[in-house]
């Protein structure tokens, strides 16, 4: 009783009072759609990237908690050039390093051996053997030198050095940066490995790490933020309990010294092997344990390597109802952009209007007595709760503790999840009660009102539920359900190659089954596209048949058109194109751009062929919709 609504959350986190009992609620409160929640997905071929699930079979949510991305047959269709032959062996061909086989990559699996480093100039690239490695650790050493760029695989490198991040966590690290996962769906990742003790060996495991990324995304296999990726090849760094990497984004940390690749990247957090149930299941958990144990809101960018584990047995966790850690066949449904704040008296919990179905589907799957949703990180918050396990005898239990930014007063405190529970008994003289639970918030109300707020979810509108003793002139707490404008959260940072226009919050649909036209000695992959206007598919909700169907030939007129130019292109270092189009009754147009500049008139008239007539045959069948469609194209080597 000492956790009834009387005493506000904030309150209980502020101290004095014994750590909240571990709240069980009934078994089973997620039921499985169908029975058929164990059986794999259907393959896709494309996935929306702002989190959208249209509901067609060629598209897939990229989300993080959703179940694998779609799949993709290995090796991609590929179109010759009509009168252009399959080039022959020439001397560029004589000088690709040879591909180890064990590691199905330019990084050999002999330990004193290193993958080539590369120069690339004018589309041009040059390998170089690694003949002097104590030259090879000054340059990466010496800030004063640019990174050093090691081929992993064809048209996939890594920059490496070595960084001392005085600037905020006086750490020196391995910056190991992707180049080339772009081409193939996958956002390009960072990893940041704390340097051992007289460490002068560029830690080849997370150049092969970066290379499992690429052969997994060529199959439609991508990670995205809050994913997990395990390391396949046995011993990882060196140590059996070294996992794999949980991805993240940037959000409060900083970003100084470290090598950035183009937006949207990842960053790698280093998962202890005890900690994968977590990083599978619950992966914020994890992250905000991670930035308390090393006093970094809301968690460090580096990982320490042979550390200790920061969970362990699952034992005795509200979790264990909400999410199967057996055979991770479900867990907490989750809506992207859903936040929930505690402030004084006041629980906020936000819904964006665009992840109706998102919140609608996590309704449909829940019990009847209780509706559970997993909450993200908000960057307006100035502190969290965050989830201590601690060994207490022979079993573990779980703890509230909070992380806040150094130095803010707290004054908004974020959660990470919320459990509504409709089984409250009118005797117990409650209208309501809310209390914290782990890293996260439980509400339990009376049945009639669980069914008054699922009706509210189902009809977009707002609910307050008002929580203390029943007949009192105010409530001790109130607890509102709110549908907050839209989640545009995704492409941050992300520019137009045309002219350097910003596609923040834009959609726009990966590309993971297109079809390579190929040229000579190079060739075009179209690898995504931008969904800029669509009036006919009002609050973000788009058509992917339409979307596909168009976007599908638009590719397929502008690698037509560039095929036979694809070495001018590359010569240039115009390797990155976009073509923007506008499809309109009375508009009818098309933009075509590489590092931010446009084309110049040679492709530009290879294009006029045929683009134009594709453009002008779709805006007749418009219906007077304005329609302004990006793609997403790059010149690669053969």
């Amino acid at each position: 009783m000492e956790y009834c609504s009387t005493i506000p959350p904030l309150q209980q986190l502020a101290g004095g009072l014994p750590p909240p009992p571990t709240v069980m609620v009934p078994v089973g409160v997620l039921k499985r759609e169908d029975g058929t929640k164990n059986r794999p997905e259907i393959s896709k071929s494309v996935m929306f990237s702002d989190g959208i699930r249209p509901g067609c079979d060629l598209t897939e949510l990229d989300m993080s908690w959703d179940m694998k991305p779609p799949y993709r047959k290995s090796g991609s269709k590929r179109i010759p050039t009509p009168g252009s032959s399959m080039p022959s062996t020439s001397v560029k061909k004589q000088n690709l390093p040879r591909l180890d086989p064990n590691t199905e990559s330019y990084v050999p699996q002999d330990p004193n051996a290193f993958p080539p480093t590369v120069t690339i100039h004018k589309g041009q690239v040059s390998y170089h053997a690694v003949t002097n490695e104590n030259l090879l650790y000054k340059t990466l050493k010496n800030e004063c030198e640019p990174p050093v760029m090691f081929a992993i695989n064809r048209n996939l490198y890594a920059y490496v050095k070595i960084l001392t991040l005085n600037c905020c966590v006086n750490k020196t690290c391995w910056n190991v940066t992707s180049k080339g996962l772009d081409c193939v769906g996958q956002d390009e990742v960072i990893l940041l490995i704390e340097v051992l003790p007289d460490e002068t060996r560029v830690p080849k495991d997370l150049l092969l790490f970066i290379n499992q990324l690429h052969l997994e995304a060529m199959k439609g296999n991508t990670v995205s933020e809050l994913g997990f990726s395990i390391y396949q090849g046995g011993n990882f760094l060196d140590s059996r309990e070294h996992a794999g990497f949980l991805f993240i984004r940037q959000t409060l940390q900083c970003l100084q010294k470290i090598i950035l690749p183009p937006a949207p990247f990842l960053i790698g957090l280093l998962v202890h092997r005890w900690e994968t149930p977590w990083a599978k299941v619950f992966p914020l958990r994890l992250i905000l344990r991670l930035g308390a144990e090393y006093r970094y809101y809301p968690c460090p960018l580096f990982s320490v390597r042979f550390r200790d584990a920061l969970y362990f047995e699952i034992g005795h966790t509200v979790m264990k109802v909400l999410a199967d850690f057996r055979n991770f066949a479900y867990t907490l449904p989750g809506v992207r952009g859903l936040i929930i704040h505690l402030k004084n008296r006041m629980t906020d919990v936000m819904f964006p209007r665009n992840r109706y179905d998102q919140v609608i589907k996590g309704l449909n799957n829940s019990n009847d007595h209780v509706l559970a949703y997993a909450s993200n990180f908000s960057i307006d918050a100035d502190s969290h709760l965050v989830c201590i396990q601690t060994n207490t005898g022979d079993e573990s239990s779980y703890q509230t503790q909070a992380i806040s930014i150094n130095n803010n007063p707290r004054t908004i405190t974020g959660t990470s999840f919320i459990v509504i529970n409709g089984a409250l008994k009118s005797s117990m003289g409650l209208s309501a009660k809310s209390s914290i639970v782990e890293d996260g918030l439980m509400v339990e109300i009376m049945p009639e009102k669980m069914e008054a707020l699922k009706a509210a979810l189902k009809n977009m509108q707002d609910f307050s539920i008002g929580c203390g003793r029943q007949g009192a002139p105010e409530p001790d707490e109130t607890v509102n359900i709110k549908w907050v404008d839209n989640d545009v959260q995704f492409n941050l940072g992300v520019k137009s190659p045309i002219d350097g226009q910003p596609m923040d919050g834009i959609p726009s649909i990966r590309v993971h089954n297109g079809i390579d036209y190929k040229g000579t000695s190079r060739f075009i992959r179209w690898t995504e596209v931008f969904i800029i206007n669509s009036d006919d598919h009002p609050n973000g909700v788009y058509d992917p048949v339409d979307i596909n169907k168009l976007s599908g030939n638009i590719a397929k007129a502008t690698c037509t058109a560039l095929v036979k130019l694809l070495d001018l292109l590359a010569n240039a270092g115009l390797t990155k194109l976009g073509v923007r189009t506008t499809i309109h009754p009375d508009n009818v147009g098309y933009e075509a751009g590489s590092e931010g500049m446009k084309l110049p008139p040679i492709y530009m008239n290879s294009l006029d062929n045929e683009l134009i007539q594709v453009l002008h045959k779709a805006a007749q069948s418009s219906q007077d919709t304005h329609t302004v469609l990006e793609l997403i194209f790059y010149i690669l080597d053969d």
